[in-house]
């Protein structure tokens, strides 16, 4: 297992609890192919650098994982699917950051 730390970007005008249930779709294909999450963080609400999709704003979730590339690559093509998310990252790390990381820390 290779571990990995995940930043998705939802769509700002989403309710609380349709973030959720994207979160808990996405775990729950995460599990349902031996992977696991180890840590997950929110950042909240954050400015975009530029706009996307003419969204100035975005949702922020920040997950720790441990999966094979194979099923990293089967749920990029599942995310690249979701009209919720405007974008998602996939970084391979030899260690997981400790949490709460450094953008936590600035929200407070």
């Amino acid at each position: 297992m290779n571990k990995f730390e995940v930043v998705l970007i939802f769509n700002p005008d989403l309710a609380t609890s349709s973030i959720k249930n994207e979160l808990d779709n996405f775990k729950s294909k995460l599990t349902a192919q031996s992977a696991q999450v180890i840590n997950e963080e929110n950042w909240g609400l954050r400015e975009l650098s530029y706009s996307i999709n003419k969204f100035k704003k975005a949702f922020y979730r920040f997950l720790q994982i441990e999966a094979s590339g194979q099923i990293v690559k089967e749920l990029n093509k599942e995310l690249n699917q979701s009209e919720n998310l405007l974008r998602y990252l996939f970084i391979k790390v030899t260690d997981h950051q400790e949490l709460p990381t450094k953008l936590n820390y600035e929200k407070k």
